[in-house]
């Protein structure tokens, strides 16, 4: 009697599993394609298109192999399957969606996606763990990337922030520095901590951001849960040319939730896929995760008479002298078709930006224009703009750039290939009271080798109408 007790609640063990297997989005993929396609959905070809007969694709034995298109079409191919890792952000989860306007700044900006109230905008979302290789753990003691492209009818608008409020350092030349200090050590090939508390120690302004990293919000639960910060001060213009300077907040709906450590390094056992799991699971059941999105502003003379340097990414600015402005939210509502093509050549530049937002004027903004840029050239090739996934949704681009490593897409056609020309090839717009980006100077905090003391910086800015 024991013996049938035994099996039948080991048999009933079985069934709740399964069923919360079957009802899993994320672990049931590929059955739930299965059922909805209800067959093969194409006979097999070549990539060139030619069909693959039976055989060639079940057995090559006693078979000439430089004859068989599908092995020789698939075996060239699996060794050019991957691209070159990101240098940092290399694991990541994403998804699409909508940001929506909830309440009017154009009093302060021009930019057409907060044109009205009820406005919605395409939306691709990333987040990822900074240090974390490619096939590492999502549950790492680290920040975390949280980047927003946004699909305007101007093109496409980045905001590639983090999800603490500060940043590491504000001198981007140390930028290879801080990387390598977390990278592997050259001659172990094993991660080691004296480098990166080396990094710390000699650059005491890093700590502002490491004590989250090292606190109680070091490890986020999963994605749904993180806010996100853009980091930078940015200078936007409403449609009379004033400038204003706005922060971003994303805060989720959700709450926000942390692993502890001992829980998180008991996932990095049996789940490291944790928060992309989690992501694409909410996702696929339609429990569709959402971030409120606000502002802090400041107007130029709020600028001038801060005592503290605004465009310091290592600080935060106060929110009981900066309050929070609402702007909202945005809806995270479908996930990837395709990881690769969708999410890993996602191409994030924070030099990706449209009429009404100028950007940064700090050095760390102005050096990601850059490196962001050339990182997607070295990954993706110099067309990576014509990758489907960052190419922008609400409009066409006519670009003047040709050829090069495809994909190319049409190549701009017969349109002419320089500028100025004289036979109707595209031509740029003219914006009356243009307001440039202001120009800032900062005083780097000069560190002693001996006794660590940090000089404070004064800023001043200039500002030119064209």
């Amino acid at each position: 009697m024991c013996l049938k007790m035994l099996r039948l609640l080991f048999l009933v063990a079985m069934a709740v599993v399964t069923a919360k297997v079957q009802n899993d989005p994320a672990a049931n993929q590929i059955v739930i394609f299965k059922e909805k396609s209800k067959g093969p959905v194409a006979t097999m070809t070549t990539a060139a298109g030619a069909p693959i007969e039976q055989k060639e694709a079940t057995v090559t034995l006693n078979e000439r192999l430089i004859f068989n298109e599908y092995f020789m079409d698939t075996m060239t191919h699996l060794v050019r399957e991957r691209t070159p890792e990101r240098l940092v952000h290399a694991k990541a989860g994403g998804a699409f969606g909508y940001f929506e306007v909830t309440h009017d700044i154009t009093d302060i900006c021009k930019a057409k996606l907060f044109s009205k109230v009820g406005k919605k905008t395409p939306i691709a979302a990333r987040f990822s763990p900074v240090v974390v290789e490619r096939g590492g753990i999502d549950t790492s003691r680290d920040a975390r990337g949280f980047a927003l492209k946004f699909y305007t009818e101007d093109g496409n608008f980045d905001i590639v922030g983090f999800n603490t409020p500060m940043y590491v350092y504000k001198d981007p030349l140390l930028f290879p520095t801080f990387v390598r200090a977390q990278k592997r050590n050259p001659a172990t090939n094993l991660l080691d901590p004296n480098m990166l508390w080396d990094f710390l120690t000699l650059r005491p302004e890093s700590l502002h951001m490491f004590l989250l990293v090292f606190g109680d919000r070091g490890i986020p639960d999963g994605y749904r849960h993180m806010p996100g910060f853009g980091i930078h001060t940015f200078q936007v213009v409403n449609k009379h040319g004033d400038s204003h300077f706005i922060r971003f907040h994303f805060r989720p709906d959700a709450g926000i939730k942390n692993l502890r450590s001992e829980e998180a390094r008991k996932l990095a056992g049996t789940d490291p896929d944790y928060a992309t799991r989690d992501l694409y699971r909410a996702i696929g059941e339609g429990k569709f995760p959402s971030w409120t999105a606000s502002i802090q502003v400041l107007s130029e003379e709020d600028v001038k008479e801060a005592d503290f340097d605004v465009f310091d990414v290592t600080r935060v600015l106060p929110l009981d002298k900066y309050p929070l402005r609402p702007l909202g939210r945005f809806v995270l509502n479908k996930n990837p078709v395709n990881y690769f093509a969708e999410i890993e050549q996602l191409a994030y530049s924070p030099a990706n930006l449209v009429p009404g937002i100028l950007g940064g004027p700090d050095k760390v903004f102005e050096a990601r224009r850059l490196a962001y840029r050339d990182a997607q050239y070295y990954r993706l090739g110099s067309n990576f703009f014509n990758i489907p996934v960052n190419c922008p949704l609400q409009n066409k681009a006519f670009p003047y750039n040709r050829d090069g490593v495809p994909p190319v897409k049409d190549n701009q056609k017969d349109i002419p290939n320089y500028y100025p020309n004289s036979f109707h090839g595209p031509v740029p717009y003219k914006e009356h009271d243009k307001v440039e980006l202001i120009e800032i100077h900062q005083i780097s905090r000069i560190i002693s080798n001996k006794r660590g003391s940090c000089i404070s910086m004064k800023w001043s800015q200039k500002k030119g109408r064209g």
